[in-house]
């Protein structure tokens, strides 16, 4: 999930860049320290979206530098578990999909696809339901719950083996039976 967060943080100001605007350096200077850092705190660090500058700057024994407090906010994505969350299937390999849900890849593992034996063809690309025939592929949107995460690996790990869950088609497919009258429905799907 996006969240915005604030923090203070405290930066230092070099003398060559002592004629310029405080709030332009905070930002360039933050924006470099903050953008695109994993912390197991944080998240994913996506953007700094605002800062506001402490005019009173302090300064250390034999250091040229000035130093500013700063308020900063950041845009951050903060993957939980059981979040259900949307995304693209980015990849596609023997043992699974990537699905790129913010800013990061998720394993949708080979066994958390379906209820339902799964193939992998790899001469067209996609995962094949055995019974069900269902296709999960490159570039089809996928609705799935996260369960696992690993901030500091880098690694998330879904699932779609739940109902109303999976390629959005198997969705869309899942809620038609479920209006069907109950002699048009066909056994075993």
């Amino acid at each position: 999930m996006f969240y915005v967060v604030e923090i203070v943080e405290v930066i230092g100001i070099e003398p060559k860049d002592f004629g310029l605007a405080l709030k332009d350096i905070a930002f360039k200077k933050l924006s470099s320290l903050y953008e695109g850092l994993v912390d197991e705190q944080l998240g994913y660090v996506i953007s700094v979206l605002s800062v506001e500058v402490d005019e009173v700057s302090y300064m250390l024994p034999r250091d040229p530098n000035l130093y500013n407090r700063v308020k900063c906010k950041l845009l951050v994505y903060i993957p939980r578990v059981q979040e259900v969350v949307e995304g693209e299937v980015v990849e596609l390999t023997d043992f699974g999909a990537f699905v790129r849900i913010g800013p990061l890849d998720a394993l949708l593992h080979v066994s958390q696809i379906l209820d339902d034996f799964v193939n992998f063809d790899k001469k067209n690309a996609v995962f094949v339901g055995s019974q069900t025939g269902w296709k999960l592929g490159v570039g089809d949107r996928v609705r799935a719950r996260i369960v696992a995460v690993s901030l500091a690996g880098g690694k998330v790990g879904i699932t779609t083996r739940q109902p109303y869950l999976g390629n959005l088609e198997w969705i869309e497919e899942q809620k038609r039976r479920e209006r069907m009258p109950r002699a048009e429905k066909v056994p075993g799907r």
